[in-house]
């Protein structure tokens, strides 16, 4: 493969698909496109010199994909993958850095046959170093052979794996498989000494930003960051710090322009997605530049306040969609960053200013343009589905990876760890799975103390911030009557049981928390009984609207809720519940979708949407 230099200054880096889009440097170097593959059944091989190279695959699609040139959606246990490739070229010192986006489920590479590391988890990034490998090779023309092998056995219940089914078809609520490799592969060439990860964390209440920095590469000292940060071309803070012991920890505080209009525009919410951009210089001690980036970051916060929601210390009502991130050929990888971009654009154009992404760590690409977009993201890991030991240490173990990876991004507002109990199924009898729960809550406000957790998100709370509740019922009359004003509460949390599950379990403190409902709707508009499915079904465009601008005109209306989240997105396989065809055309035209969602006009009186309106 032979390699193109894609140069990358600060925005245009971004909207040409850098890969890692708060840690950016001059050039990076994609190696997605066609590799060697082979699949390995069994998993009996264990070498690059075992393997049998019989097919070629687009990278990064699953072989399960269309898009990937193989549409294999049988069981095997591994898959190979190799490519040939040019060095690029590196000063004397510079290192060469491999990137991985995510591969499922257990990476193991080699380069020119010397094993150089793995990986386990199927959703976040990982990289290696390869300089000790290549040598000095980065001349013209060099090249070298990297071989990797996926590990994914296809019936492990006890790992994380989301939507994907474990059985040969997929059958209710679950979707073909992803084996491999499944987001962007990519090589950097970097300084010796550099920085290796960058957080931000912003502090609304003090109108300051916290800078974390750690620096890699050969240890040097003294050495001094140097951070600027700006907002349309004005300087708005230039700081440096001493680097001690390999890291900066600061507070950088903004000069608080005192009026809300001058504060706001400063403030990143979904309405008015503000950044501010970041400059990142490390000098070393004789004045030397050892490393430039770029990132960015913004000034907002998001909380709880008693029984609501708020954003930037003000009640923000949650108007989200459930989105899967999946698409027809292409799987979970999105088919370019455009698509990202789009999906993004879509869930503001139908009138949400959120959505939960359900079951999948995204790609880091799609968070970004909800940073620029501005469309606020619940964060949620993929599920095991037994409770083992060994599930217990796979899912906290990427779930941390996880919320490392995401934690700067400004439009990620909630973290929720397990869903519907999934992975956890005798929570309500189990000591054992509550304290599971219960310490996945308490780790992720431990890593992000920013941010509101949702410990089990539907149903059987036992540690949360918010009371998120599944409710797929089709009657908006009987929505309205169960969740119509806060005198419903203590009934509400006893006896009603959506989803045959109990709301909250004893020891909750449940009565003063925002509650939303985090799942209904689910309406399907098919003709196809056999084959596809939805909570609701219509059979013509008109009906779906009527049912959508019923349902959404009583949900919006109830005082008890502090957001809402409508299932779902797009039809995704079998499901044909979403606002939009697989292939992201809308059902119905999109402005009467977000008319319904936002309220933005009176629904007309015909039918049932006179329910909605006498319910409202």
């Amino acid at each position: 493969m032979r390699l193109t230099p894609i140069a990358a200054d600060a925005l245009d880096a971004c909207q040409r698909g850098y890969p890692r889009p708060q840690l950016r440097r001059d050039q990076w170097f994609s190696l997605c496109g066609p590799w060697d593959f082979a699949t390995d059944p069994r998993g009996e091989w264990h070498a690059p010199v075992d393997v049998e190279w019989t097919r070629r695959i687009t990278v990064p699609f699953s072989p399960e994909t269309q898009a990937s040139g193989i549409a294999d959606t049988g069981f095997y246990r591994a898959v190979w993958y190799r490519q040939r490739l040019e060095l690029p070229a590196r000063a004397p010192g510079e290192r060469l850095m491999l990137h991985f986006g995510a591969v499922d489920y257990i990476a193991d590479v080699w380069v020119d046959g010397h094993w150089v590391g793995a990986h386990t988890g199927a959703y976040t990034p990982f990289c290696f170093d390869l300089t000790d490998v290549v040598g000095d090779r980065g001349a013209a023309g060099s090249e070298v052979e990297l071989v990797v092998r996926a590990d994914d056995d296809p019936h492990d219940l006890a790992k994380p794996r989301g939507k994907q089914d474990w059985r040969l078809e997929p059958h209710s609520i679950w979707y073909p498989r992803t084996t491999g490799i499944w987001q962007t592969v990519w090589l950097e060439v970097v300084p010796p000494t550099r920085v290796g990860r960058l957080a931000f964390t912003p502090n609304l209440s003090r109108w300051e930003i916290g800078v974390e920095a750690w620096i890699d590469g050969v240890p040097r000292d003294p050495l001094r960051l140097a951070v600027t940060f700006s907002s349309h071309g004005q300087v708005l803070a230039a700081d440096t710090y001493t680097v001690i012991a390999g890291e900066v920890h600061r507070r950088v505080a903004l000069s608080d322009p005192g009026i809300d209009d001058s504060r706001n525009e400063l403030l990143w919410s979904p309405d008015a997605p503000n950044l501010i951009e970041v400059q990142i210089e490390l000098w070393g001690e004789r004045g030397e530049l050892l490393d430039r980036l770029a990132s960015y970051t913004a000034l907002r916060s998001a909380a709880v306040q008693v029984d609501r929601f708020v954003l930037n210390n003000r009640p923000y009502m949650l108007r989200m969609v459930l989105d899967q991130g999946y698409w027809p050929e292409t799987g979970l990888t999105a088919p370019d960053d455009a698509a990202l971009r789009t999906d993004v654009e879509l869930a503001k154009q139908m009138g949400f200013n959120g959505v939960r992404k359900h079951q999948k760590i995204e790609d880091p690409r799609y968070l970004y343009w909800a940073d620029v977009l501005g469309l606020a993201v619940w964060g949620e890991m993929p599920s095991a589905y037994r409770f083992t030991p060994e599930s217990v240490q796979r899912v906290t173990r990427e779930w941390t990876e996880a919320i490392r990876r995401d934690i700067s991004h400004p439009c990620v507002i909630c973290w929720v760890p397990i869903n519907e109990s999934w992975g956890v199924p005798n929570l309500p009898e189990n000591p054992r799975e509550r304290h599971y729960v219960q310490t996945l809550y308490h780790l992720t406000r431990t890593l992000d103390a920013t941010r509101p957790v949702i410990g089990n998100d539907g149903w059987e709370s036992v540690a949360t911030d918010i009371i998120g509740i599944h409710d797929y019922d089709d009657r908006p009359e009987r929505i309205a009557k169960r969740y119509r004003a806060e005198e419903v509460l203590p009934r509400l949390f006893k006896r009603e049981r959506p989803g045959g599950r109990l709301l909250v379990l004893e020891g909750q403190h449940h009565a003063d928390m925002p509650i939303m409902l985090t799942e209904f709707g689910g309406i399907a508009l098919s003709r196809d009984e056999g084959g596809t499915w939805g909570y609701t079904r219509c059979r013509t465009p008109d009906d779906f609207a009527a049912q959508y601008r019923a349902l959404l005109g009583v949900v919006r209306n109830l005082s008890l809720l502090s957001g809402f989240c409508y299932t779902q997105f797009s039809d995704t396989y079998q499901e044909a519940n979403g606002l939009l065809y697989a292939d992201r055309r809308p059902k119905v035209p999109i402005a009467d979708i977000a008319a319904a969602t936002c309220g933005r006009t009176p629904m007309r009186t015909d039918g049932i949407e006179q329910v909605a309106m006498e319910l409202s």
